[in-house]
């Protein structure tokens, strides 16, 4: 059996990923990497990564979003004044913040907690680093 990942093998979906430090250099390492490697849309695992990327993208005179789509993660408080506004995934932190600190003073407390898995609904906050896609 193939195993395919948006219609491309999993086998050359991996080519297209790069780990690295999650700051504006390793982005820009990163992006630098993949552009190499023909891709035009670049999905960040921060917003500082995603700063990286753009420079990136620029120093090879193209821009973002009409070349190139960066999106970032976190929705860093000053990110929607960068240029281009960064599209982001919002994680709901005060949620997750909330949740975590309820957890730890019910052990605190003496009451016995059960060890569970909380998930939460991340947002994606399209603003223009993003360009639509006609696939």
């Amino acid at each position: 059996a193939v195993h395919s990942f948006c219609g491309t093998r999993v086998e050359e979906s991996e080519q297209r990923i790069e780990r690295t430090l999650f700051t504006v250099e390793g982005g820009h390492a990163a992006g630098a990497a993949l552009l190499d490697k023909g891709c035009t849309g670049i999905i960040c695992g921060s917003d500082l990564m995603a700063l990286g990327v753009i420079r990136a993208v620029r120093e090879r005179g193209l821009s973002v979003p009409e070349d190139v789509s960066v999106i970032g993660f976190d929705d860093s408080p000053l990110i929607a004044f960068t240029d281009p506004p960064l599209t982001t995934v919002r994680q709901p932190v005060h949620a997750m913040a909330t949740a975590a600190v309820g957890a730890l003073l019910e052990e605190v407390g003496g009451t016995p907690v059960q060890r569970t898995e909380f998930v939460f609904q991340p947002e994606l906050v399209v603003r223009a680093s993003t360009a639509r896609w006609n696939g």
